[in-house]
């Protein structure tokens, strides 16, 4: 039977480091070493769509991996004139996008969508869709994807799409009218498998036909204690963005299993009680290094053999 692979990867900020190390692990694993030339679609959110460009675009594990080891705490610098100029945060992103674009422009130069090895899905968020009709003028999800077809965006920069997917409100500022994907698909597999549906963008395979392997960039176990909030916008503002990041996530993995089956499989490491990681947690990445280094994936193996190289 025919098949139609998929790679989906979460957002997640300097956490890509995780999935990024269990790609690793996977590649190393004996027999399993073509595993990524083996991919049809890669979708990415965030630190995931930065993933998923690189990996499209042939770039090595461990030069992706080495991004995020030495030049995570550059992209996430909170300077103290920084601070002072955008009041701690609160009326100013936490951080410029200067030095993340820097390297995303480095990594991919003038390359655009088209000429990427393989066809992604990049997840994003428009603020303004500049319609010069005021009836239809509005904000609305974006997904930059490679596929042949009407309104394919082959001709858009991947060091653009890169610094759009990654643009997380309060992080970063929004850049030139888009923001991170996260807001609507952190966990973009859905969006990868409808896109697969799209008849205006072939190949179109059954749906017992895809194969989908989702990984996410970790889980930290939270919860609001109580059975009655009756909260404003300071109480509910901080955990908000956490609350629905995980919410939009959930959903997602639970729409794919219900649709695949056997065929999805969902790689989520979740981090032990008491143990936490921001997404801009850089004096963190040693841990979340060795976290992922020892994190058991047999299953995942184990469904890879079966399932996605299985007869």
């Amino acid at each position: 039977m025919a098949r139609f692979r998929i790679l989906s990867i979460d957002g997640g900020g300097v956490r890509g480091l995780i999935p990024a190390i269990l790609l690793r692990r996977i590649v190393k694993t004996p027999q399993l070493e073509d595993f990524l030339n083996s991919v049809d679609l890669i979708a990415g959110t965030s630190t995931g769509g930065l993933l998923a460009l690189g990996i499209a675009h042939g770039m090595d594990l461990e030069a992706i991996i080495d991004l995020y080891i030495n030049k995570a705490s550059e992209i996430f610098d909170d300077s103290w004139l920084d601070d002072l100029v955008d009041l701690g945060g609160l009326s100013g992103a936490e951080y410029d996008i200067k030095n993340l674009r820097k390297e995303v422009e480095k990594l991919f130069g003038n390359l655009t969508l088209g000429k990427l090895k393989k066809r992604v899905l990049i997840t994003s968020f428009d603020l303004d869709n500049e319609d010069s009709d005021p009836r239809k003028r509005t904000w609305k999800p974006k997904l930059f994807h490679n596929f042949s077809g009407p309104n394919s965006d082959a001709d858009v920069l991947v060091a653009k799409v890169a610094l759009y997917t990654c643009a997380a409100p309060t992080y970063f500022p929004s850049v030139e009218g888009y923001i991170d994907g996260g807001v609507y698909a952190n966990n973009p597999a859905m969006c990868a498998l409808a896109q697969t549906q799209d008849k205006r963008y072939p190949p179109n395979p059954r749906l017992e036909e895809v194969l989908l392997l989702s990984l996410g960039t970790g889980l930290n176990l939270q919860y609001i204690k109580g059975k009655t909030h009756d909260w404003g916008y300071a109480q509910w503002i901080k955990p908000l963005i956490n609350l629905m990041l995980d919410g939009v996530t959930g959903i997602a993995d639970y729409q794919c299993r219900q649709l695949l089956n056997e065929r999805y499989h969902r790689l989520t490491p979740v981090f032990p009680p008491g143990r936490k990681f921001e997404m801009d947690d850089v004096d963190k990445i040693d841990q979340m290094r060795q976290f992922a280094e020892t994190y058991p994936i047999e299953e995942t193996i184990r469904w890879i053999t079966e399932r996605w190289n299985g007869d």
